[in-house]
């Protein structure tokens, strides 16, 4: 395990990727740094923060150290504490523990000789739960430092341990010969159309068709001779005489949107003199 340290500074293999960190975030927002350059930094030393490398990153980006602190301690994928260089995090909710998370945490147990949030004596490995790690279509997950391994039983994470421990990295991704998250038995969406009885040589079998569409009924010319009746000639009896829902002529709210007559206004106005 990596000892606490007085001072620290990033590795001269290590200031390429700083810089190129650095350049994603202009001026004056250099603070959105923090949490790759931390991730950087721990892997540099040997797995966990120390306070000098808290208080490195914290100088850097012109950031309150207190609030290096507080991210640092919020995530968990930040160590605060001296752990393994190696780190092995098994998911253990619902949906890995359902898929047999159980074996996984068992498995690595008996192949390391710890238990669970404790260090191999010769400092290499961590072994800790971990919260959702959001790879629940090929539960149970296994995280050791930056790579997943999915879709996990007992043999074949004994055999990732004892990879491990032999120096080897094994590949990553899903343990039990699939892809990504396809199935087992290969892709499953429907590319092309399945044959039906009766279709032979191409022939597009009855009911493949679709329907004909209805013909659109076209609109018929316009006549000539025919009069569009003005809104203003709007008999005053086509509005029915029934008050209005607040005690007015429903005829007048009803048309309020139309041109009156000359009688329909001269009424109206009569109708105000009145009131």
């Amino acid at each position: 395990m990596a000892p606490d340290v007085a001072e620290f500074a990033f590795s001269e293999a290590n200031r390429p990727e700083v810089e190129r960190i650095l350049k994603r975030y202009p001026e004056g927002r250099k603070a959105s740094a923090v949490i790759p350059l931390l991730h950087l930094a721990q892997a540099q030393h040997g797995g966990w923060l120390p306070k000098a490398v808290l208080d490195h990153v914290a100088d850097m980006l012109s950031m309150p150290k207190i609030r290096v602190y507080e991210v640092a301690s919020f995530y968990d994928m930040f160590n605060m504490e001296p752990t393994g260089r190696c780190q092995l995090r098994v998911c253990t909710t619902t949906p890995c523990w359902l898929r047999g998370s159980d074996d996984v945490v068992r498995a690595c147990e008996e192949g390391l000789g710890i238990a669970v949030g404790e260090n191999t004596p010769d400092g290499r490995f961590f072994l800790r739960e971990f919260e959702c790690l959001g790879a629940c279509a090929n539960a149970p997950v296994l995280w050791i430092d930056d790579h997943f391994y999915e879709d996990l039983d007992y043999e074949g994470t004994r055999r990732l341990v004892e990879a491990l421990k032999r120096g080897e990295t094994p590949k990553p991704g899903p343990q039990n010969g699939r892809f990504g998250s396809m199935a087992l038995g290969g892709k499953t969406t429907l590319h092309d159309v399945p044959e039906r009885a009766g279709q032979d040589d191409g022939e597009v079998a009855e009911g493949d068709h679709a329907r004909d569409q209805a013909p659109v009924e076209k609109a018929k010319p316009a006549d000539p001779d025919a009069q569009t009746e003005s809104p203003a000639l709007v008999a005053n009896d086509a509005v029915p005489n029934v008050k209005g829902d607040h005690g007015g002529d429903a005829r007048t709210e009803a048309g309020a949107n139309r041109p009156l007559r000359g009688d329909e206004e001269a009424k109206t106005i009569e109708r105000r003199d009145e009131g």
